[in-house]
């Protein structure tokens, strides 16, 4: 059965997780290694599967009883962008009865909802929450063309319209207690929705990404992304390239490019690229050139000076960040604390920087700590929860 509006589809066809996960902590998937060799990290990580294996099971319009495999259960739900765009995600439903908060979850640079995010789905669900995780535009199993162009201020604008679906139809979820999280580049995108969107609770960031293209690389980025749209309107098709080649790098030093993020970064893509089933995840270790033209006309820290005062906000920063710049955060976190929307703080949301000790980029939530930084967020959310 689906229930069909004009804007967006809830399908109640459902699957569910598989018992199986591997012995140790419950969050040390990050990466997955694939079967014909270890993948070398540069920096050492607790080993588990990389993407989740799940195995599908339906469900009749009347069920709402969760199969008895040990797993969680979720369901497969479509939502409609302003412009058209379906996108595709996984509904985890909060236990119990009554409507409970959601949990929008955004994830990292060309990342697909199936790495390394349902684990920790799982945990906010078995907290109480709905928790909503979704591939963007032109990546994973959502539509969109061209294919892995990855454009910061069009996802944060589809982020809105995913908040509007998760108010308007999700059953389970009460539409005055949405809040965002997201990772990494999910993590900058979800912030820069709030910059504009009043209509979340709270917002977590995790390792958020604040600059794209080093000063350095402008000219030869630039030059290229001209010549690449030149050549598009000459009927060509768009110029696509790995976001991380073997040494780590990439045209634009995005992402910790040349140094160990960037060698992790690629590890991560190779890992995923290798496993074998893109047809049902969709990832793609590709990403437009155009990528970078819409990257470098983003300004997601200047954005966050507009988070109305009574949004709670909680940025995670690891102290080993590779990748994206502890200090940037910082100082982006510092606009949140020092401009409000009137000039003055009334009924103020929470602010909360919590800075994660010997934690990198990618191992920020595995591992050694993990549990005690996701205990964090749930008390940050209930206390946002009461003060907002």
């Amino acid at each position: 059965m689906r229930l069909v509006s004009d804007s967006s589809e809830f399908s109640t066809s459902r699957r569910s997780f598989a018992s199986a996960r591997p012995a140790g902590h419950p969050f040390t998937n990050l990466f997955f290694f694939p079967p014909r060799g270890l993948l070398f990290l540069a920096t050492p990580l607790r080993i588990g599967s990389f993407f989740r294996r799940c195995s599908c099971t339906t469900f009749d319009s009347h069920s709402r009883t969760l199969p008895a495999m040990g797993g969680s259960a979720y369901a497969e739900v479509e939502c409609k962008t302003l412009d058209g765009v379906v996108l595709r995600g996984w509904l985890f439903t909060a236990p119990g009865d009554g409507p409970a908060p959601i949990i929008i979850m955004s994830h990292g640079f060309n990342c697909v909802k199936a790495m390394t995010l349902p684990d920790i789905a799982e945990w906010f669900q078995s907290k109480g929450y709905n928790v909503l995780l979704y591939d963007p535009r032109g990546v994973g199993t959502s539509d969109g063309l061209p294919r892995n162009q990855i454009d910061p201020l069009r996802m944060a604008e589809d982020l809105s319209d995913i908040i509007t679906f998760a108010a308007a139809r999700v059953p389970s979820a009460d539409p005055k207690r949405i809040l965002l999280w997201g990772m990494s580049f999910g993590g900058m995108v979800s912030g820069c929705t709030a910059a504009v969107d009043t209509r979340p609770r709270a917002l977590v960031m995790v390792a958020p990404l604040f600059s794209f293209i080093r000063p350095e690389r402008r000219r030869v980025t630039f030059k290229h992304v001209i010549k690449d749209r030149v050549s598009q309107l000459r009927g060509n098709e768009p110029l696509s390239l790995p976001p991380f080649d073997r040494h780590g790098e990439n045209l634009a030093g995005f992402g910790g490019a040349g140094g160990p993020g960037g060698l992790e970064a690629f590890n991560l893509m190779r890992g995923a690229a290798e496993r074998g089933d893109s047809e049902q995840t969709g990832f793609r270790d590709r990403i437009t050139l155009q990528t970078y033209h819409k990257m470098a006309l983003a300004r997601p820290a200047e954005l966050l000076e507009m988070v109305d005062e009574r949004m709670s906000v909680m940025m995670v920063v690891p102290e080993l960040d590779d990748i994206s710049d502890p200090a940037e955060q910082k100082a982006a976190f510092a606009k949140l604390t020092t401009s409000t929307t009137s000039g003055h703080r009334t009924s103020p949301g929470v602010r909360k920087l919590h800075v994660a000790k010997e934690k990198g980029h990618l191992s920020i939530m595995t591992g050694e700590g993990s549990q005690e930084l996701l205990e964090e967020m749930h008390q940050f959310y209930q206390e946002s929860l009461v003060v907002s």
